[in-house]
Parts: structure tokens; sequence; C-alpha cells
């Protein structure tokens, strides 16, 4: 069986996979959560841009009061572009939203600095309607004030998400604490391999979103997903969020469907054919160019991504 637990860069355990909250539409993520934690779940991936934490919240005092202990669960949010020059007031709006004193792990949602005294909290945009970007802004002093959160209590780790590995390079040097984890879209179509390596090598552990291909799970018809579903009497989810335990990374599905929400903590292992088929999928894909990047807002700023760059 795939491992129920990573050790993470601080020694804290974390499961394998959790349960994703993104789009997750509002009246649904309340009994999502509760639901998940009650059935096996014991990871919960959130973040204030979601705008639902405030549901999250509510999901998670609906889990505890049937029994649930909070010390059982591993809680994840993130701190928005807008906040990155005050992450601690970030981090106490997630907490009151979320009804708890600590998280298990707090982070950098995207490394760029959004107007802070923008027209709006999450999305400030300028007159001409684009992104409202401070442009001179240096993610590494974001990174220093997330150090300085270990002390309060208020999370256990820290980490970054969407970062490439460039973005790692310039961060590494001045980082006292290394990240514990980098949040990226991670599956065969876009397996980032320069990335998972690089974090792999420097103790950083990858957290894949979007493992389905994001909405409507348009990699579940890819050919070697299929084939390898059929090969174990399963579906092509079940194959697409087993692709990460081999690459020891965790996986955090979204779904508000009970059905599914169970289903998708059944992974298998997959063999070395297995893992070949979709290694050459994704060798396949890099080299015509036709690796596909889902989720990629509007900012404007080249993060360093190869797809992207």
């Amino acid at each position: 069986m795939p491992p129920s637990t990573f050790t993470l860069n601080n020694g804290q355990k974390i499961p394998a996979i959790g349960l994703g909250t993104w789009q997750s539409p509002p009246g649904q993520v309340k009994s999502a959560v509760s639901y998940a934690l009650q059935n096996g779940y014991k990871l919960i991936d959130g973040a204030y841009c979601y705008a639902n934490e405030d549901e999250v919240g509510q999901g998670l005092a609906a889990a505890f009061e049937k029994g649930v202990k909070r010390e059982d669960v591993f809680v994840v949010t993130k701190v928005w572009t807008t906040y990155n020059t005050r992450v601690e007031v970030g981090l106490d709006k997630s907490l009151k939203s979320l009804g708890l004193d600590y998280v298990d792990l707090f982070l950098v949602h995207w490394p760029l600095l959004m107007n802070p005294d923008g027209d709006d909290d999450r999305f400030p945009k300028k007159a001409d309607g684009s992104r409202d970007i401070i442009h001179d802004y240096n993610h590494v002093d974001t990174w220093k004030q997330m150090e300085a959160l270990l002390a309060t209590g208020k999370t256990k780790a820290i980490g970054v998400c969407n970062y490439s590995k460039r973005y790692l390079e310039q961060l590494l040097p001045h980082a006292k604490v290394i990240p514990a984890v980098n949040q990226i879209e991670n599956h065969p179509a876009l397996p980032q391999q320069e990335i998972v390596d690089y974090c792999r090598e420097k103790g950083i552990h990858v957290m894949a979103y979007s493992p389905l291909g994001s909405t409507g799970g348009p990699l579940m018809t890819a050919e070697p997903v299929v084939k390898i579903a059929e090969k174990h009497g399963v579906k092509p989810s079940t194959v697409l969020l087993s692709y990460h335990a081999p690459r020891e990374s965790i996986v955090i599905p979204k779904s508000v469907t009970p059905e599914r929400i169970k289903e998708n903590l059944q992974l298998i292992d997959l063999d070395d054919e297995d893992q070949k088929l979709l290694r050459e999928y994704s060798d396949k894909l890099t080299a015509e160019g036709k690796l596909q990047r889902f989720v990629y807002p509007p900012f404007g700023v080249d993060f360093g991504f190869p797809d992207k760059s």
C-alpha cells in the first residue's frame, strides 16, 4: 500500500493525501470538510483567497463535535498576495475564520505582491482593469516574515506555493528555515520534474494540487491513465492520485461529493510498468511542447516555470 504519511523537514508527520477546498461551492464546503474528517481524512487544505474559510471552519467544528480530535487533523492555509507584507495579519484572519489557535502549515500562496492598499482585499485592479501588482517587491522579504511566525505558535511549519526552481534558488540562500512544502500544480501532463527533483534535493516536500487536471478532471481520459486504470480495475482518478506516492508527494484532490471524497482515499500501488507508462506520457508532452498547465492566474509575472517562461 502507498504510504499514509510523510515526514517534513521539521520532523512533523503530514498525511499523504488530503481534501482540497479550492473552488468548492458555497454551502457545500462545511459538509465536505466534516464528512472527510469523519471518513478517514486527516489533512484539510485551504486558503484565505478561496473565500470559503468560514465554511471550512464550520466543517472543522462539526467534525470536532463528532469526536475528531484537533491534534489528529493537519490544517493548511495560505497567505494571500495582498498580505505578503503583513503575513501575520493574513494568518490571524485565517485563524479567526477557521476557529483555530494554530495551523499545522502556513504557505506563501504566490511569490508576488498585489497592492495591499488597492481597491479590493483579494484582487485589486488598476484603472485599466489589470491586476494591481507591486513589481519591485522582493518575495524574500515575505519569507523573512514567515520565519518570524514560527516563534508565535500560530503555525507549526511554513512553506511556499507555486515556486519554480528559479524562485527557490532566489529564496534559499536567504532562508534561515527551509520551506517544509512547495505546493504546485502537478500531474502526468505537468510533471514539473525540474522542481520535484530540486525540492527533493533540498528536503522540501511537494504537495500536488489539481491532480486530475482541475475542474472536470480532463486528464482522466488520457490514454495511459485509462490503460492503467483498466489493468487494475480502478477509476482513472485513482491512477492519477496514486501517481504521487512513488514521487513521495502529498496530493490534495478536491471534492464535495461524499462518494467521491471516500473514493479518493483508495490509492493503489503503481508498479514499475505503470510508472514507466506515465513517465513516457509526460516525456512525450514535454518533448512536443504540449504540457498542460490548468492553473495560471493572469498576474503578468514570469514565475520561472519552463513551460511558461
